[in-house]
């Protein structure tokens, strides 16, 4: 298990957010935290800390009014850590270079590939063609209904009907370098994990993955390291006390570091 860093920018601020809450129209969401300092704080910070592997993501929409200072705060972040993490949110053949130039390590693709409610293999070749799958995360990020976890698409507003299942990753792991999986019920909510999710992932071996949504104690820590056999890496955004939360940053580097 790694500690995977996340900034999360939102009409041009660095945020926290209840995940299912984010609405394009009007550009809304329920917020748990707006920070007064920029990106490349946040960086900065996690560069100093040697935190590999983290990722920015832009949650406006690309026709938002506020998606430019968005996409700033996101390139100032990669060229202050280059090198050191992802970036996501409207990623297509056409931009993932602008992203990748600025420095980020890979870029990190939903919507572009999971679309009308499936996998288009056709777009997902072209984003393998245009950027390498050594350079390419795909983006899992899901709502639980009638059972299973369906992935969402458009800022994790629309389901589509491919559930997160071993044969789905078995399917998608030679396209890609990762997989980032955010459960959108409980994103931003710091009110445990998803424990289902967490135990089907941690039965897949083949690519790293990165699990985000619900931590909110070291206790879930060490959960998501026992349910996830220690396969999976996590990423804490409301919870943690760089963002208003109540869990330390340095103690959550230093349990994770140790094993949970």
């Amino acid at each position: 298990m790694e500690f995977r860093p996340c900034i999360d920018i939102h009409n041009g601020k660095v945020k926290q957010i209840v995940g299912s809450s984010l609405l394009d129209r009007e550009n809304r969401a329920q917020e748990n935290f707006v920070s007064e300092k920029d990106a490349a704080y946040y960086a900065g910070r996690y560069k100093k800390d040697g935190l590999r592997g983290g990722h920015i993501i832009l949650l406006n929409a690309k026709d938002s009014a506020y998606y430019e200072e968005t996409k700033k705060q996101a390139l100032l972040a990669l060229r202050t850590y280059p090198g050191g993490m992802q970036v996501g949110g409207g990623i297509t053949p056409d931009n993932a270079e602008e992203f990748l130039a600025a420095g980020a390590s890979h870029v990190i693709v939903t919507s572009y590939v999971f679309r009308n409610g499936r996998i288009d293999y056709e777009n997902l070749q072209r984003m393998v063609r245009a950027v390498g799958s050594k350079r390419l995360v795909l983006d899992l990020s899901c709502r639980k209904r009638e059972g299973n976890y369906y992935i969402v698409t458009d800022r994790w507003q629309k389901f589509t009907d491919e559930a997160v299942t071993i044969p789905l990753l078995d399917k998608l792991c030679g396209c890609c370098d990762e997989f980032l999986i955010h459960a959108a019920d409980v994103e931003g909510k710091s009110q445990g994990i998803e424990e289902e999710l967490v135990s089907v992932l941690g039965r897949w071996k083949k690519s790293p993955v990165t699990y985000a949504g619900g931590v909110g104690s070291f206790e879930d820590i060490k959960k998501l390291y026992r349910l996830g056999c220690g396969r999976l890496h996590v990423t804490i955004g409301s919870a943690l006390d760089l963002f208003g939360g109540s869990m330390p940053y340095e103690k959550v580097l230093q349990i994770v570091r140790e094993g949970s």
